[in-house]
């Protein structure tokens, strides 16, 4: 299914004859960190590991307080979907944890604004220049998405992460999918990674866990509150999460334009890049090095 969209966006993008020679880049957008990525340098991949390593065309960090709240936070990412995704450039986008929320918030609530054709040359502040015109939303083939928490995470409904950060209370389940409409993604398909390699919070995240998130946020289930879902033939659970677009076996739907591409049936992934592009990140980047060119 990717291979056939991919090759769709890059035939609309050659027909469009002046676009003919555009650019594609790929943009990291981190999630949940103390704050210490450098926002708006768009070459500090501190956060997922070596920069030096194959992660998927021109790939740029998109980097943002990752503490604080993604409302205030959101503009980074429509500068960054500014700079790379207009005029007759496009962007493979790959986002992690947080950065799911960050993303489906940009697309769902100003996907549809009108922006201005960016030069894709970004200042320090990561802000690109004019190259005339206007376009409506953004260039974007698809989203890859590693262990996504745009469900909520119950580690932030208990209090088990520092109340004091902005962020956490966007994390809480509830919070987080009614920040915005998850089914309005401007037709660009989100692939979901969920990783199930957890043990540390198991008493406290329902289901199929990756130590941070719950296979209901992860799989792109969707809701007004999150629920227990595993791996086939798990037991105390609510229902399995299928994979691809189908409805999880107790009948819960995904959200629109989402489809599971990794379900972690053998429990060989938890949450952490741990700044080797590691954990349920790896497989992340392999697509993207397959797939975003």
């Amino acid at each position: 299914m990717k291979q056939f969209l991919s090759a769709a966006a890059v035939a609309v993008t050659t027909l469009m004859g002046a676009e003919a020679s555009a650019t594609n880049y790929t943009l990291w957008i981190h999630g949940r960190n103390g704050g210490s990525t450098q926002s708006g340098n768009y070459n500090d991949f501190s956060y997922w590991g070596p920069s030096s390593t194959a992660a998927g065309v021109n790939k740029k960090a998109v980097n943002w307080k990752g503490n604080q709240r993604i409302s205030v936070e959101n503009y980074r990412i429509r500068d960054a979907l500014d700079c790379f995704c207009t005029g007759g450039n496009w962007c493979y986008v790959a986002a992690h944890s947080a950065g799911d929320l960050q993303i489906g918030y940009a697309m769902s609530l100003y996907g549809g604004s009108t922006r201005s054709i960016k030069n894709a040359v970004p200042n320090s502040s990561g802000v690109c220049g004019d190259a005339g015109g206007t376009q409506v939303g953004w260039n974007i083939k698809w989203v890859d998405v590693a262990s996504g928490a745009s469900g909520g995470s119950e580690l932030a409904d208990h209090g088990d992460w520092a109340m004091s950060e902005p962020l956490v209370s966007d994390l809480v389940t509830t919070t987080a999918r009614g920040m915005y409409n998850h089914n309005t993604t401007r037709s660009v398909w989100f692939y979901n990674f969920a990783g199930s390699r957890g043990t540390a919070y198991s008493g406290i995240l329902p289901g199929q866990d990756d130590e941070v998130v719950s296979y209901h946020s992860t799989g792109g289930v969707s809701g007004s509150s999150g629920g227990s879902l595993c791996n086939p033939g798990d037991w105390f659970c609510d229902g399995t999460l299928n994979t691809g677009t189908s409805t999880c076996s107790n009948g819960r739907a995904k959200w629109s334009y989402h489809f599971v591409s990794l379900r972690d049936d053998g429990e060989s992934y938890d949450h952490y890049a741990a700044g080797n592009w590691s954990g349920i990140v790896g497989p992340v980047r392999a697509d993207a090095v397959t797939y975003a060119k």
